[in-house]
């Protein structure tokens, strides 16, 4: 087997596909759908970081400035990583499937260690590395985001037409949703494995079989949930916040209080009044609540639309790489949309008093080094994906216009 046919493989395309775009990408070459979606999320996360939490930064560090600049190097960073990411020929990606998995599930366990991870609040979700956290939940959602897309490119047949190749994945996502369950973070499990088990889906799971095991992880979780005592509050707040308004039900009053205030125009940018105590964690869980309070309808409506945009040109990039023959790319495209679909849907339903409380950032907008970074690894892939689509078609429209 030859060295072109070699490449096209490991990328998913029949033998005999050519490849083009080893080169270094250029910045005119990036999707710039998804640049302006990205970079508008980041921005105005950077002013609402900046609004929600100038206060409580002055309370607890004599420095107003403490989260924003934090945050912009944060963004700076991922930013840089995301240039890296772009870099990367996708056929590496399916390379490092399986090394960056095992990586991801090593970091799992490790963060569980004594000496390794840091407890915060009851919860010990951040791997000490010198000066930084790493929160190594971010970094299992990108692992198998990667490695499910490769799985479905390798496996299909076996995924459609038997129990075992369904099983396999689920059973990886079962070992780092226990592991996820031991920090605790329940609500980076359910991302996962609805994150998970959608992709499965995507990939042709038979319905049946689909919706039997979707039921037993659902109550799964439910059960896990109602036998948790703090989580059995949550559920309990969740469902009637205003019996107990100062206690089990005191975030989410807050929330939707806040949101209440915004109306149409909302209240002024900095003019927050929950920011102000009432609301804890306004800079990184409820960040979206301060934006409705400050923004209004017209603020929330600009958001959803900005991810809107974001979510549809990932999954119109995954039939645009169906289309071509790249099956890994479409995957992997569809894998980061449903990512930050259902994390952006979580937050914003948990804000508003949709859904149970849960420790999830609002991606690329709330405050976070490791949410920021990974999110932006993301978007490094879809702009890889969108670059590697363009060039493909132009490389058959060349083959088809040479005489």
């Amino acid at each position: 087997m030859n060295a072109v046919a070699s490449v096209a493989i490991a990328d998913g395309r029949a033998p005999g596909t050519r490849t083009t775009w080893r080169g270094p990408v250029r910045p005119v070459e990036l999707d710039p759908f998804i640049v302006l979606a990205t970079l508008a999320l980041v921005g105005l996360g950077l002013v609402m970081v900046a609004s929600a939490s100038m206060t409580v930064a002055a309370r607890l560090f004599d420095e107003p400035w403490y989260y924003v600049q934090r945050q912009a190097i944060f963004i700076g960073l991922g930013l840089v990583l995301a240039w890296g990411v772009v870099q990367v020929p996708l056929a590496r990606w399916r390379q490092a499937a399986v090394p960056v998995l095992l990586l991801a599930l090593l970091l799992l366990a490790l963060v569980l260690m004594p000496g390794f991870g840091r407890t915060v609040k009851g919860s010990t979700r951040w791997l000490e590395l010198g000066i930084i956290g790493l929160q190594v939940a971010e970094v299992a959602k990108f692992a198998f985001v990667v490695y499910v897309a490769d799985y479905l490119v390798r496996q299909r047949a076996e995924v459609v037409a038997r129990w075992r190749g369904f099983l396999r994945p689920v059973a990886l996502v079962a070992i780092a949703g226990l592991l996820l369950l031991l920090q605790p973070d329940f609500g980076a499990a359910v991302i996962l494995a609805a994150v998970v088990l959608a992709l499965l889906f995507l990939g042709g799971v038979p319905l049946g079989r689909f919706c039997l095991l979707t039921g037993a992880a659902v109550a799964t979780l439910v059960l896990l949930a109602v036998t948790t005592p703090y989580r059995m509050q949550r559920i309990t707040g969740f469902l009637d916040p205003w019996a107990d308004p100062f206690d089990s039900g005191f975030q989410l009053t807050q929330s939707l209080m806040a949101i209440g205030s915004g109306g149409w125009n909302g209240v002024g940018l900095g003019a927050s009044v929950q920011k102000l105590f009432y609301l804890p964690e306004a800079h990184t869980d409820f960040l979206f609540a301060i934006f409705a309070e400050e923004t209004g309808l017209i603020g929330v409506a600009l958001v959803l639309g900005l991810y809107g945009l974001l979510v549809g040109r990932s999954f119109q990039l995954a039939g645009r790489a169906d289309a071509v023959g790249a099956p890994f790319a479409a995957f992997l495209a569809s894998g980061v949309a449903l990512w930050l679909a259902f994390q952006a849907l979580v937050n914003i339903g948990v804000n508003m008093g949709l859904m149970p409380t849960k420790g999830l950032t609002l991606p690329l907008m709330s405050y976070g080094g490791s949410s920021t970074l990974m999110t932006c690894a993301a978007i490094g892939l879809l702009l890889r994906v969108a670059y590697e689509i363009r060039a493909t078609s132009r490389q058959a429209s060349r083959r088809g216009r040479a005489p």
